[in-house]
């Protein structure tokens, strides 16, 4: 007599099948720059200031636009009777600036790109009063030399030249006078660390300016003094915490002095208090 078999018969087998693989996800959309660019919506600062001598108000409302690449500035003078008065309206970016005064309807372009790996052009115009200046700036060696030739538009005698160099820098310029038609003048500054600090001369107009300026974390200290009319002032700046800052400037000549208190509560929100002689 035959034993029935343990094992179950290939029709009762079910087959292998193979996982269907599941359908990639479709790729991901590329967000439009042009309008994240626009849809963006800017912060806007708005920065206001109290003149109690002459009883008016200074307003600027600035906002960065287009992820940063500008930014639009609006300043205005306010008087007690509403009345305004100083508007101007400005748009710079990297490489063009547009300052707008609606009073006077004009308008300042300035502009500046580089041309080659060390050489730069710049570019302004008074639009109305048909008058320019270009120039050109070429860095001559690593670091802080450089070398720039200026010319204003329509052209009027020889070019300006201005020579950089890391401790300061010297400008030739032909200037007329009354007195003599054209003279060459020479112009200049120099600095350097002295004394834990930074000294500086400068040398305008025949007039030397010598400076001194002190400067840690809570205190600044700036003396100077001007020859040949020996006029003496100094600034003095006290950091009493992040958050209060007090400035204080005489001048000895004029007997003139200005002291200027400012909190910080937060980014957004700062208190300025002063008094000018």
């Amino acid at each position: 007599m035959l034993e029935p078999s343990s094992q179950t018969p290939d029709y009762l087998i079910s087959p292998i099948t193979t996982p269907v693989p599941p359908s990639p996800p479709p790729p991901p959309t590329k967000p439009n720059q042009f309008l994240s660019l626009i849809s963006n919506r800017p912060s806007l600062r708005v920065t206001s200031e109290f003149d109690s001598d002459s009883r008016v108000f200074f307003h600027k409302v600035s906002c960065k636009l287009f992820d940063d690449l500008a930014k639009l500035k609006l300043s205005f003078v306010n008087n007690v009777k509403r009345e305004i008065s100083g508007s101007l309206l400005a748009l710079t970016s990297k490489h063009l600036s547009i300052h707008y005064d609606p009073e006077e309807q004009n308008a300042l372009i300035k502009t500046s790109f580089d041309v080659g790996p060390k050489l730069q052009f710049k570019a302004a115009h008074d639009v109305k009063a048909k008058r320019g200046e270009v120039a050109m700036v070429a860095n001559v060696a690593d670091p802080g030399y450089a070398v720039e030739v200026s010319s204003p538009v329509p052209y009027i005698g020889l070019p300006k030249a201005t020579i950089r160099f890391p401790t300061g820098e010297v400008t030739l310029e032909e200037r007329e006078d009354e007195e003599v038609p054209r003279k060459l003048l020479i112009n200049g500054i120099l600095k350097g660390p002295i004394l834990n600090g930074v000294g500086a001369a400068h040398y305008t107009d025949e007039e030397l300016r010598l400076r001194y300026s002190y400067k840690d974390e809570s205190l600044s200290f700036i003396p100077s003094i001007s020859l040949p009319s020996n006029a003496v002032s100094f600034a003095f700046k006290r950091r009493f915490s992040p958050s209060d800052k007090l400035s204080y400037w005489y001048n000895f000549d004029s007997n003139g002095w200005s002291a200027v208190y400012k909190h910080t509560y937060d980014k957004d929100f700062k208190f300025k208090a002063g008094y000018d002689s």
